[in-house]
C-alpha cells in the first residue's frame, strides 16, 4: 500500500522548522520526503494549507482495562486517541488488577494488538499493588514491555522505597513518572486551597502538597541519578522546583496537562464535577507560571491525563465525584487555541511537547519524520473550528469541562504505520 501525502508543511520539531514537501508512503514506512513527489499507484492525500506532524504520542492515559471496562477499554481509548490525533498513548498502571507484573503487561499488550486503533505502550507500577512498600520487579515488567514505572493515581509516600525504586529503575535504564502528592497535606480536600474553595465551602488541597513531593523526588533523583519525570505538574512552586534542578543538570522532566494550563479553580463555581480533578484546578498565577515554563522549555511534556469515568459516577454531589476527565479528543485543538495562537508556543515547539520529547523520555520509537522511519503520521488544519461535543467522542468517557467550547485548530488525520485511522475527525478503523 503507497501513501502520498501531498502540499503540506512538515513539521520538524528537531531543527524547530516548517517546510513545504510531499512524503510518499510504502508498506507503512516512509520513503521520501521531496518537493513534487509523484506516485502513480499511491493513494493521495491532499494537505494543502496543513501540517504534516510527527505521529503525537500521550505519554499519559488511563485506558481503565483491565478491570474497569465500565470507563474505558483498549479498544476504545485507542479510538479516542486516533480521533485526537495521537498514534500512540502510553497506559497507566491503575488498573485491575494492578499492572505490577509481566503478565498482566503482556495482557495489555495482546489486547492492543488484537484491538488497538494506535499503538500502545504500557507503564509499570513503581511498587507491588501500588501500595508503596515492595518495589516491583522491573527488570520483568521491562521484558515483558513496560516503558517507564509510576504508581500514577497514588504517591510513593516512603523516600526510603522511592530511593529504592530509583536506584533499581536507573539500573534498567526505566523512566519514574512521579505522581508528587502529600496525602497528610491533602487530606479530604476536592479542589486547589484558596479563596474559591473557602467561597464554595469546599475543603482545599493546598499547592505545598505537590510542591514538598515534587522538591523530595528531585533530592533523590539528583541522589540516585535516576530519570525522573514528574506527571501533571500543576502549581508555580512546582515548576520553579524542576527548572532549578533542570539548571543543576538533574535529569527531571515534567509534563502539563491541557486543563492546568487553560482552567483555574475559579471553574469550580457551579460546582460541575467534570472540573473535579487531582492534581486541582490551581489559580491564575499558577496558571501564569506553567505557561511561561511551557514557552521556557522547564516543562518537556503536554500530555492528558485521559481519565475516563461513568456519568453516574460523575453525577453525584462534588465531594464524592471521583476525580478525572477526558482529554484525548480535545488536546489539540486547546494546545493550538491556547498557546499556538497566542504565541506561547511555536507548532515546532508544541509538536514536540507532544511527540517528539515523549519518545525520548519514554525511549519508544517515533517524533520525527524522516526516511526510514515508520509511517506515524498527524495531520493538523490550524484553520479547523470545532465547538466540543462530548456526544461526538470515540472513547466512552464523556467527563468534560470544556463541553461547547469552540476549539481552533484540529487534527484531521491520524495515520498509524501507514494506515489512515482517523480522516475529518471520524475514526476509520477499528485496530492497526
Amino acid at each position: 500500500m503507497k501513501l502520498l501525502i501531498k502540499g503540506g508543511k512538515l513539521v520538524n520539531p528537531e531543527k524547530q522548522l516548517l517546510e513545504k514537501a510531499d512524503v510518499l508512503v510504502e508498506n507503512g514506512v516512509i520513503t521520501a520526503m521531496e518537493s513534487s513527489l509523484s506516485e502513480r499507484d499511491a493513494e493521495v492525500v491532499e494537505a494543502g494549507g496543513k501540517l504534516v506532524c510527527p505521529g503525537l504520542i500521550d505519554m499519559h492515559v488511563h485506558l481503565r482495562e483491565p478491570g474497569f471496562e465500565h470507563k474505558e477499554t483498549i479498544a476504545t481509548g485507542t479510538m479516542a486517541a486516533a480521533r485526537g490525533g495521537f498514534t500512540a498513548v502510553a497506559c497507566m498502571p491503575n488498573t485491575n488488577p494492578v499492572a505490577d507484573n509481566a503478565p498482566v503487561i503482556r495482557f495489555i499488550l495482546d489486547r492492543a494488538a488484537a484491538e488497538g486503533t494506535v499503538k500502545v505502550y504500557p507503564i509499570g507500577a513503581i511498587t507491588k499493588g501500588s501500595k508503596g512498600k515492595e518495589i516491583t520487579e522491573m527488570a520483568d515488567l521491562k521484558a515483558a514491555g513496560a516503558v517507564a514505572v509510576s504508581d500514577d493515581g497514588v504517591p510513593v509516600h516512603d523516600a526510603g522505597v522511592m530511593r529504592r525504586a530509583m536506584q533499581y529503575a536507573s539500573m534498567l535504564g526505566l523512566t519514574v513518572i512521579s505522581h508528587c502528592e502529600d496525602k497528610s497535606l491533602v487530606a479530604e480536600g476536592v479542589m486547589h486551597q484558596g479563596y474559591q474553595s473557602t467561597v464554595l465551602g469546599l475543603p482545599g488541597m493546598p499547592a505545598e502538597a505537590e510542591e514538598v513531593m515534587v522538591a523530595r523526588d528531585i533530592i533523590l533523583a539528583e541522589a540516585t541519578g535516576c530519570r525522573v519525570h514528574i506527571a501533571h505538574i500543576s502549581t508555580a512552586g512546582a515548576v520553579e522546583l524542576v527548572r532549578q534542578a533542570k539548571k543543576r543538570g538533574v535529569k527531571v522532566t515534567c509534563e502539563v496537562t491541557p486543563h492546568h494550563f487553560t482552567l483555574t479553580d475559579q471553574a469550580v463555581n457551579g460546582y460541575d464535577t467534570n472540573t473535579k480533578v487531582n492534581p486541582p484546578l490551581r489559580t491564575a498565577a499558577d496558571v501564569a507560571a506553567v505557561k511561561q515554563g511551557l514557552a521556557d522549555g522547564t516543562i518537556d511534556v503536554i500530555a492528558t491525563d485521559h481519565a475516563p469515568h461513568t456519568v453516574d459516577e460523575k453525577e453525584v454531589e462534588y465531594q464524592y465525584a471521583p476525580f478525572g476527565l477526558v482529554g484525548l479528543e480535545t488536546a489539540v485543538g486547546l494546545v493550538f487555541t491556547e498557546l499556538v495562537d497566542t504565541g506561547i508556543l511555536t507548532v515546532p515547539e508544541a509538536v514536540a511537547k507532544l511527540s517528539t520529547n515523549p519518545a525520548r523520555i519514554m525511549a519508544v520509537p517515533g517524533g520525527r519524520l524522516a526516511v526510514g522511519e515508520q509511517a506515524d503520521i498527524t495531520i493538523i488544519d490550524p484553520e479547523a473550528l470545532e465547538k466540543v461535543d462530548p456526544g461526538s467522542f470515540a472513547g466512552k468517557g464523556k467527563n468534560t469541562p470544556f463541553a461547547g467550547r469552540k476549539l481552533k485548530g484540529l487534527p484531521v488525520m491520524t495515520i498509524v504505520k501507514g494506515k489512515i485511522v482517523m480522516k475529518d475527525r471520524r475514526v476509520t478503523v477499528s485496530s492497526v
